[in-house]
């Protein structure tokens, strides 16, 4: 993620309400602490730092995921971060059950393009935005195609979790031979020629010559 947020690992803080104390350790986890003479006051983990939420291409909070057990899931939470004078957590609720949301202010997230994803890519990841850009300005791919390749960017940079099922099917693509019948080949072999026919016309667009034998 932003580079600059990275000075708030091994902080820690924190928020009273009522008599629970909330403890938000930013890239850790967060914590809360019955603050009671109860002798079974309840002390534990309300999520442990798992990735990011990313809406607009702009990230926009953290997710704490993997709490303790609650019923039959795990205590989750999402951190909001939004600007403010010094750095503090301003806000706690819990919008449904074991599901929380905290709402942290700092002046680290203040300029306009403090929490812009692009600039925290890797140089090839951001030509693999700039590629899927220019075929969503060509049309060649929809926005939900453009969406999904976002997707796979930010699972990629490690800043959002791979679904299970998106692991499963990576790991049955690599077992799976590519062209297990001459029918699935002839298939695959229409596509790619309907791909380098619009592709052809794409550079022809662009004034780009194309050159290729008869082998390719």
């Amino acid at each position: 993620g932003p580079a600059h947020l990275f000075r708030l690992a091994g902080k820690c803080f924190s928020f009273v309400e009522s008599t629970y104390k909330y403890e938000f350790c930013p890239f850790h986890n967060v914590t809360q602490h019955e603050q009671t003479f109860r002798w079974n006051a309840y002390s534990g983990i309300l999520g442990i730092w798992h990735e990011w939420e990313i809406d607009n291409n702009t990230f926009v909070g953290m997710w704490m995921r993997e709490g303790d057990s609650c019923e039959t899931k795990s205590r989750q939470t999402k951190v909001h971060l939004v600007c403010g004078k010094s750095n503090k957590l301003a806000y706690v609720s819990e919008p449904s059950t074991c599901v929380y949301s905290l709402t942290f202010e700092t002046p680290l997230v203040c300029h306009p393009h403090s929490l812009l994803v692009y600039p925290t890519l890797t140089e090839a990841l951001q030509r693999k935005w700039d590629e899927a850009e220019q075929l969503l300005y060509d049309e060649l791919i929809t926005d939900q195609g453009y969406k999904k390749i976002l997707k796979e960017i930010f699972e990629e940079a490690g800043l959002l979790k791979a679904t299970e099922e998106n692991e499963v099917e990576k790991q049955s693509k690599k077992i799976t031979p590519e062209f297990e019948t001459v029918e699935k080949c002839s298939k695959e072999y229409k596509q790619l020629s309907e791909e380098i026919k619009k592709l052809r016309v794409l550079l022809g667009q662009h004034g780009i010559a194309y050159k290729g034998n008869s082998g390719e």
